[in-house]
């Protein structure tokens, strides 16, 4: 009976998703819109020989630029129109929403509404700029310096070089900017959790291939390859629990008598979830990490001892990245909850419509129990986030697998795909009402 009733709701869901016009043209449209962004990976920057670089991020490119490329795609090591990817603009991100809380009048434009996000929206575009511009230098300076076995990396160096590397890169990434606006409006999902869910997902072939490469060789043993493969599907599941876990908060709505009617006396709940932040920690922490130590990378060949010192200490496993990396990942956890949930502005909107929590006081009370739950929650959050994204640095460090057996990569590819699927569901649904509204109006004229 069961399987017969999720058959029905399944055909039912077809049915509708059949009619969804709409939906249907949000998911080719997101569709080619990545389609495009995987073309851009592959366009290569003018003067860069890709086999020189090829070769000095193979024997240079682990830690925290091998996060960037994975972020990127791949487009890092290639050193593509798209290697900057879309970092430059999450760094802006973080800084505006870091200044709204220190700047009084940033703070009041994020109040006006509409109005003043697209003002916060247009300074982000220009901090975007900005950030990408300085990266894009840093990095045409640092690839002529690059040498190989083969040669130097650029063809000819120069003023005009360090130009047109400027002009592309930051281009790319005003244009993936600008994708990723155009998916989240005229697409499906979140257009930048898109980009970068896309970039992972186009590597993990070549990780899963190369897994199986080293155990064919003997380098990982048959028996830590199954682990890794029981530990992958291990942590999807735990991912999934932990992203749908809820603290549900009860709150009471009194009753109000209007004329010789009755209303309220209703019992909701607040739903606060245990991971507040999302996957923005982790992100915000290795972009974060990643300005000031991409450069140092690049200088590093012909920089000082002390600047060679601090990228081996920085190197992937090592006790101060990881440190860092900690540090980071707490802070964004509960700086980025602070920024998405207000418990004294929740507070004043239950108490303005009557609603209040049993046992506890409207007004300050609530807002203080409020804060209390959630800065318990965000520890909770914070822990499983940091844990997520210390994982595969050991292993990594360990065993040299693979950065996509765990961590930030799975943490980003699992919530984009259940918001993602989330916003269909929505869709679909919404649809399926739309349809129920016009029929209950074709009936009510015709009787």
């Amino acid at each position: 009976m069961a399987s017969a009733a999720e058959q029905l709701a399944a055909n039912m869901n077809l049915g509708v998703f059949a009619k969804a016009t709409e939906l249907k043209k949000r998911i080719w449209f997101t569709l080619a819109a990545l389609v495009v962004y995987r073309f851009g990976t592959w366009i290569p920057v003018p003067g860069v020989d890709p086999h020189v670089l090829a070769d000095v991020f193979k024997s240079s490119g682990g830690g925290l630029l091998g996060m960037f490329d994975m972020f990127a795609g791949g487009a890092l090591r290639r050193m593509t129109v798209f290697a900057l990817n879309i970092m430059p603009y999450i760094s802006a991100s973080i800084i505006l929403q870091l200044m709204t809380t220190v700047i009084p009048s940033l703070d009041a434009l994020k109040k006006e509404g509409e109005q003043g996000r697209k003002k916060i929206n247009q300074y982000t575009r220009y901090a975007t700029v900005v950030i990408a511009a300085v990266q894009a230098y840093g990095i045409a300076v640092g690839l002529e310096s690059m040498s190989g076995h083969s040669g130097a990396a650029v063809l000819s160096p120069g003023l005009f070089f360090r130009f047109t590397t400027v002009v592309t890169l930051v281009g790319g990434t005003m244009f993936l900017m600008w994708l990723g606006e155009q998916i989240t409006a005229r697409g499906i999902g979140n257009g930048t959790s898109l980009i970068i869910f896309a970039g992972i997902v186009a590597n993990l072939p070549n990780a899963i291939a190369g897994t199986l490469e080293l155990g064919r060789t003997g380098a990982l043993s048959a028996v830590l390859i199954v682990f890794l493969m029981i530990m992958a599907v291990a942590i999807v599941a735990f991912i999934v629990f932990i992203e749908r876990a809820q603290r549900r908060i009860i709150v009471q709505y009194p009753k109000r008598q209007q004329g010789n009617k009755v209303f309220g006396g209703e019992t909701s709940h607040l739903p606060l979830k245990l991971n507040t932040s999302g996957v923005i920690p982790p992100i915000f922490a290795s972009s974060i990490l990643l300005m000031p130590i991409t450069a140092a990378g690049f200088f590093a060949a012909h920089g000082p001892d002390w600047l060679n010192t601090l990228l081996a200490l920085l190197g992937r496993g090592q006790p101060l990245y990881l440190m860092l990396y900690l540090v980071l990942i707490v802070f964004f956890a509960f700086f980025y909850t602070a920024v998405v949930f207000n418990p004294v502005e929740t507070a004043d909107n239950l108490k303005k419509y009557g609603g209040f929590i049993p046992g506890i006081r409207p007004g300050k009370n609530t807002s203080d129990y409020l804060d209390f739950v959630l800065t318990r929650l965000t520890v909770l959050g914070a822990a499983y986030l940091a844990g997520l994204s210390i994982l595969p640095e050991i292993l990594i460090s360990r065993f040299n697998v693979p950065f996509y057996f765990g961590g930030t990569s799975l943490l980003i590819v699992v919530t984009v795909t259940m918001d993602t699927v989330a916003q269909i569901q929505s869709h679909l649904l919404a649809h399926q009402y739309e349809g129920l509204i016009k029929k209950a109006k074709l009936r009510g004229r015709r009787g």
